[in-house]
């Protein structure tokens, strides 16, 4: 016989499938399926085992025939290279009315993932699965991407069709026009920080043509935007001049807090990665336009493997319980030893750092991930984490490694001593990679900057910088003394240089802080105004 609760989620599908004709009242079937799904896997997730579901997982992932247990593995596969890169996210799967039935005891990670967010998220905002309560900004380039709210697209307010258009700019700017005409959303998600910055960077470039477009119910010709799509998505806007006359007005007040006072009923704010080279978006969002409002970030993915989910949406730090049926999981301890041995889930201890070494799909066995981790804790006998920084994110002219975050640090402090200047975004090349255009001389740092609230540096403020890496590592000083490393050079760089510089990215992928492509080299090079 079923389990109870999955004989409701069964009789709630089947309504829901009934009464396909209703839409409002098929969201809220769906959602009441969806949230007893939920609550089905996650007793089920916290009464779990963690050592016999990871070896479960890893005998899916080895061939027929393979010796079983990790024991085997380990001896049989070294430690792996570096993983591939894989986007965030994951293709949106179909979600058929039995998968709900599946996923209380199959283990299916997109699926269990979203039914945890919503479940989470329901729990913290009773609002947020209201229906078109949702406002999506992401880009989505061939193939849709899932959102995190998947299972239940009647969420949404704006367009699938919209986020997959060619231009990442134009991708953003429909989207936002969407978003706007809803004035009751309750939640405000984005795929990565940075697309929620860019869209609200283009809110600040151009509110009057987009209070105009409410108005008239219009959407204007711009590049990217095919005109085939622009007259299917134009055919979805209605003329709305009360909406635009609100948009005039609060854009006229400033853009402090502007979000929630375009959208009073805003509840949280959702990212699909709020650490690493995300973090500095999230702070600047959360200290300008989005202040007084908490971001949720739910997931935790490694080389494009959903791997946890993070069950208290309205902490400020973001952690992650780490689900054993989604992939195998190894860890090395920081700082490695000379001679690494890996240890298992369910052998860390709470508050020490571990590389993480991933088992993910098939073929792909024991890669480094260059994720670095920080055990906060245990739900049940699930390890909780932090991500803590990216290996692979280092500045280095002479073995001196010094890693993103702490190199970020050194920034913002170096800019807290410019009055005025406000850090919006950095991006750092090693001058080996310059060649000729970096002037010669001993290797150095060559930094690109863009700020708000100034628009020229002195020298004086230049050399701050260096100045910040020298008291903040004490090697890099040494270098610098005996010449090995020159001095830094900091170049500022346009309005909207890493906007275009996002976009010659590709697909969506956190900001890398070493550039190392030579073609982004010259384009970040080519918006140097100071």
């Amino acid at each position: 016989m079923l389990p109870a609760v999955a004989v409701a989620v069964a009789v709630a599908v089947a309504v829901a499938v009934a009464v396909a004709a209703v839409p409002a009242l098929r969201h809220r079937l769906a959602r009441s399926a969806l949230l007893r799904a939920a609550g089905r896997y996650r007793r089920r997730l916290e009464g779990t085992e963690v050592r016999p579901s990871q070896e479960r997982r890893l005998r899916r992932l080895l061939p027929p025939g393979t010796a079983r247990g990790s024991e085997a593995f380990r001896e049989r596969h070294p430690l792996g290279q570096s993983c591939p890169d894989a986007a965030p996210g994951g293709q949106v799967p179909p979600l058929r009315p039995w998968a709900l039935l599946r996923s209380c005891w199959g283990t299916d990670p997109p699926l269990q993932g979203s039914l945890l967010y919503l479940d989470a998220l329901s729990d913290a905002f009773p609002q947020a699965l209201a229906p078109g309560g949702t406002a999506l900004l992401s880009w989505a380039p061939g193939p849709p991407r899932a959102p995190a709210g998947w299972p239940l697209p009647a969420l949404y307010c704006t367009p699938a069709q919209a986020g997959a258009l060619p231009s990442r700019a134009a991708a953003l700017r429909v989207q936002l026009l969407f978003a706007l005409r809803t004035r009751a959303l309750h939640v405000l998600e984005a795929g990565l920080a940075t697309e929620l910055h860019d869209a609200l960077a283009t809110l600040r470039a151009g509110w009057p043509e987009l209070a105009q477009d409410l108005a008239l119910g219009r959407l204007s010709p711009q590049p990217g935007l095919p005109e085939d799509a622009r007259g299917r998505l134009q055919a979805l806007l209605v003329p709305d001049s009360a909406r635009a006359a609100e948009l005039r007005a609060e854009c006229a007040r400033g853009f402090e807090g502007i979000v929630r006072r375009l959208w009073p009923r805003l509840q949280v704010v959702v990212v699909g990665t709020a650490h690493g080279a995300e973090q500095l978006y999230c702070d600047g969002l959360r200290q300008a336009d989005c202040r007084g409002l908490p971001f949720y970030c739910p997931f935790y993915r490694a080389a494009g493997a959903l791997l946890g989910v993070n069950l208290w949406p309205e902490e400020p730090v973001p952690r992650f319980l780490l689900c054993p049926d989604w992939a195998f999981c190894e860890f090395l301890l920081c700082p490695t030893e000379e001679e690494p041995r890996t240890v298992l889930l369910d052998e860390l201890w709470e508050g020490r750092e571990y590389g993480l070494v991933l088992t993910a799909r098939p073929g792909e066995y024991r890669c480094h991930t260059g994720e670095v981790l920080r055990v906060t804790g245990f739900h049940k006998q699930c390890p909780v984490v932090e991500p803590v920084r990216r290996e692979s994110q280092v500045l280095s002219v002479r073995g001196e490694s010094i890693p993103e975050e702490r190199f970020c640090r050194s920034l913002c402090r170096a800019v807290s001593m410019w009055p005025g200047a406000r850090l919006v975004d950095y991006v750092c090349v090693e001058s080996n990679l310059l060649g000729a255009s970096s002037g010669g001389g001993a290797p150095h740092y060559e930094v690109f900057v863009e700020l708000r609230g100034l628009r020229d540096l002195s020298e004086g403020q230049r050399y701050k910088l260096d100045q910040c890496l020298q008291e903040d590592f004490p090697v890099y000083k040494s270098f610098r003394f005996k010449g090995s490393i020159g001095p830094l050079r900091l170049h500022l760089v346009g309005a909207g240089a890493f906007a275009r510089l996002r976009e010659a990215l590709g697909p969506p992928r956190p900001m890398p802080r070493v550039l190392g492509d030579e073609r982004l080299l010259r384009l970040i090079q080519g918006t140097v105004i100071s």
